[in-house]
């Protein structure tokens, strides 16, 4: 039996999974950055200083250098267990992940590894030398592991290298763990995160949903097989198999599930607080991990987040759950001062003094975080567009 509610619901429960809800920024957010990425599961990471500041924002009073530290000590990895993309995932859960998912992606590749000249052959040459490169515990950031690969008689030119590495990934080889001067560093996934849970098929699905929802619900089974490139069968077991752990809500005559333990409190009320308003890094989770990302989003406003539909999502500003417009930062560098950034906000319209000072203090806050010296450039409302300009595009 499903319980109706409107889009707003959804909106607070979002914020409430994903940590950004008032109440949940005021009490610590999600914890630290382990507590964080267990609770979302996958964080996107392939630009690591913004999945560090999406850790960062569901973590109030974290730091960067926190995020290395869980990555150097080994209880946070990178690796590709969804998409073929770069995700910061618990040390604990890569192996269940991959075995539910690599096999898909592998298969997408095939093309563009045959374009390549890349073999299993070649693959497995390369697994070879990896294991030779890393093992008893040596860490090799990307350039000297490269280099290690051709002095094996691997050609690792152009993309050749990073798709061998993403090959290795996802046969659970190597991952990236800790930092080697100053740079992410490969390690033997079994040596550097041995302690790995192992979950069977129905099993991993189950948990695989449970979780995804914990960090992102109330969202769809399509917004679920989005997320991760499952089938559609294997979202259908995921359900099966999660059965009263999960209720439905009935939104616009569609069904969006979430954990029978979620905060219901939110549902037809009004909000005890506005929630605050939010400076998100580009590729974020809360507008990335939907298919639908209309629920916080306007169709009309989606390309000013991904200019050109191109893939690259911009960093976010969201006020009340919906992205209001995006934010941009330049870093400057001197040897007297050292770096500061200065960060430009594109609102979608002008922003009212509340929000305008909202956005100001998170990017105090991001400022805290990176430890790097921020001044934001008063946001400046779009041109209006006239009449004329809309009738002629």
């Amino acid at each position: 039996m499903s319980t109706r509610a409107s889009r707003s619901d959804v909106l607070r429960l979002r914020l409430l999974s994903h940590g950004l809800s008032a109440t949940a920024t005021a009490t610590g957010g999600l914890g630290g950055p382990l507590a964080v990425v267990e609770r979302m599961l996958a964080v996107q990471a392939q630009d690591l200083p913004a999945a560090s500041w999406a850790i960062g924002v569901r973590s109030p009073g974290t730091v960067a250098a926190d995020v290395t530290a869980a990555l150097d000590a080994g209880s946070i990895v990178r690796s590709y267990p969804m998409r073929g993309t770069l995700h910061l995932v618990p040390a604990t859960d890569v192996r269940w992940l991959l075995d539910l998912t690599a096999e898909r992606v592998l298969s997408s590749l095939e093309t563009r590894q045959r374009q390549l000249g890349l073999d299993a052959t070649i693959v497995a040459s390369a697994a070879v030398a990896a294991t030779d490169l890393l093992s008893g515990g040596r860490h090799l950031s990307r350039t000297p592991f490269l280099a290690g690969l051709r002095s094996a008689g691997i050609d690792p030119d152009g993309q050749r290298g990073y798709h061998l590495i993403v090959s290795l990934a996802l046969a659970g080889l190597v991952a990236w763990g800790p930092h080697q001067d100053g740079q992410p560093a490969l390690a033997l996934l079994d040596e550097w995160a041995p302690v790995q849970r192992r979950l069977d098929r129905a099993e991993g699905l189950a948990e695989f949903l449970m979780r995804y929802l914990d960090g992102h619900g109330p969202a769809t089974l399509r917004d679920f097989v989005a997320w991760t490139q499952l089938t559609v069968s294997d979202a259908r077991v995921a359900l099966a198999e999660a059965g009263d752990r999960l209720e439905e809500l009935e939104v616009d005559g569609e069904s969006l599930l979430l954990p029978v333990a979620t905060e219901r409190g939110v549902l037809g009320s009004r909000p005890a607080q506005r929630s605050p308003v939010l400076a998100l890094p580009g590729f974020d989770e809360y507008l990335l991990g939907y298919r639908d990302r209309s629920y916080v989003v306007a169709n009309e406003d989606f390309p000013r987040v991904v200019p050109g539909l191109n893939g690259i999502f911009l960093p976010l500003i969201v006020a009340d759950g919906r992205v209001i417009g995006t934010w941009r930062k330049e870093t400057t560098r001197t040897r007297s001062a050292g770096p500061t950034v200065a960060v430009e906000a594109a609102p979608f319209s002008t922003l009212s003094a509340r929000r305008s000072t909202g956005f100001a203090r998170a990017i105090r806050d991001y400022s805290r975080f990176t430890g790097i010296p921020t001044t934001v450039t008063p946001p400046v409302a779009p041109p209006r567009r006239s009449e004329h300009d809309i009738l002629n595009g």
